[in-house]
């Protein structure tokens, strides 16, 4: 997963957001169809409650993915990825607010410590050429996909322990692409061109590695873990992203967004440590 924003910056340079979101989602679906299909697998009944909870899982997931992806057309990968990474901030967030439930002194001070990581990181943004000025929309739409993949997580918790792994990220992942497809449509966003290889290349490999291995590993962690605790295994991938971005992009970081960010995934890490679902 750490390699997703490296593959979606190479899919934008021939498409939109919207439809390299929405073709990731729809390779990904079509290959969990025909791997349904030659193994003939009965797929045990789905409720219409758990249709209803995994149709609004796959609207937050297609949400995650639109703004995400958008997100790197106006800011780095670093700093994108980083903060598409807080998830376990909202999650956190949503158990203390909506289900009353209380945490040790240490989870508020590292909530507190990480929103500071956050704010130095996105006063230490800077815009890409292509968009002079847009610095903060880029770290907007980066957290607008952080809220949504934490409401994602918490809709899958409801159901985990019901169905199957593939039964839920077929479900979502179906939902997710009709979603973004008719965006795109509607956006007037059309497919990269058929010579457009380093632009396809980027959105099978988001297909195949980021969503088919990547999102549905972490779909199959949910049977075990809480959301809180899978998000911990995503720590690394905002590291992993600014490393391949330097040596790719030659995109850097300043001090003042390193130290930000050793902030804010240290807040993120204290939080999963302590409080745990």
């Amino acid at each position: 997963m750490g390699a997703a924003a490296i593959f979606a910056r190479y899919a934008l340079g021939g498409a939109g957001p919207l439809t390299v979101a929405a073709l990731r989602l729809s390779l990904a679906s079509a290959v969990l169809f025909g791997i349904g299909a030659i193994f003939r697998e009965r797929a045990a009944p789905i409720s219409r409650t758990q249709r209803t909870i995994l149709i609004a899982a796959g609207v937050a997931l297609a949400l995650h993915f639109a703004t995400w992806i958008a997100s790197l057309e106006y800011t780095t990968v670093a700093i994108s990825t980083l903060l598409v990474s807080t998830s376990p901030l909202w999650t956190t967030l949503y158990d203390a607010v909506a289900r009353g439930r209380r945490f040790p002194l240490v989870v508020p001070l590292a909530f507190i410590s990480g929103i500071a990581g956050l704010a130095l990181v996105t006063s230490s943004n800077h815009s890409l050429p292509p968009h002079p000025g847009h610095a903060a929309l880029g770290a907007a739409l980066a957290l607008s996909g952080s809220a949504a993949f934490a409401a994602y997580l918490l809709l899958v918790r409801d159901v985990r322990s019901e169905l199957s792994t593939r039964a839920i990220v077929t479900t979502t992942y179906t939902t997710a692409a009709i979603v973004l497809v008719v965006a795109a449509l509607v956006a007037h966003q059309p497919p990269p061109g058929l010579n457009s290889y380093a632009a396809w290349g980027g959105i099978v490999a988001m297909a195949l590695v980021s969503q088919l291995l990547g999102h549905t590993g972490i779909n199959a962690a949910l049977r075990w873990f809480s959301p809180t605790a899978v998000s911990f295994s995503t720590l690394l991938e905002p590291v992993i992203a600014a490393v391949l971005a330097l040596v790719l992009f030659g995109e850097t970081l300043s001090g003042a967004a390193v130290a930000g960010a050793l902030l804010l995934l240290g807040s993120i890490g204290a939080i999963l440590w302590i409080a745990p679902d």
